[in-house]
């Protein structure tokens, strides 16, 4: 298994009860955006920490020796890892407002007056 996996795997397993109970509220949120989505983002920036501070010790080893310059490939494999998982992620954080612009306001084009 890869480093990058090992440390998502161990980060799931450290974490067990905060990932399972944010696996039904990602699930609920995948389902129902506006729904979830208030919910969704304060539980999510708790995850956002774990799941960066885990990135964090993944990439300090190879930081400092030799192969610093395959860390930033390293942190992508972990991130693409966590989205793999919970595809929905990268949507904490979105604030939502409703839509009061009527068809018209969104598209319309000006005339110009050729003389």
């Amino acid at each position: 298994m890869t480093k990058y996996r090992q440390y998502f795997q161990k980060m799931l397993s450290d974490n067990q009860e905060i990932f399972a109970s944010f696996r039904l509220l990602h699930d609920n949120y995948a389902l129902d955006q506006e729904k979830w989505q208030e919910e969704f983002n304060l539980k999510g920036e708790k995850i956002l920490e774990i799941v960066r501070e885990y990135e964090n010790r993944l990439c300090a080893n190879t930081e400092r020796g030799m192969y610093n310059k395959f860390s930033a490939n390293l942190a992508e494999k972990f991130q693409n890892e966590v989205r793999k998982h919970f595809p929905m992620i990268d949507y904490i954080g979105v604030k939502t407002k409703p839509n009061n612009l009527s068809s018209t306001d969104i598209f319309a084009i000006k005339r110009i007056k050729l003389n």
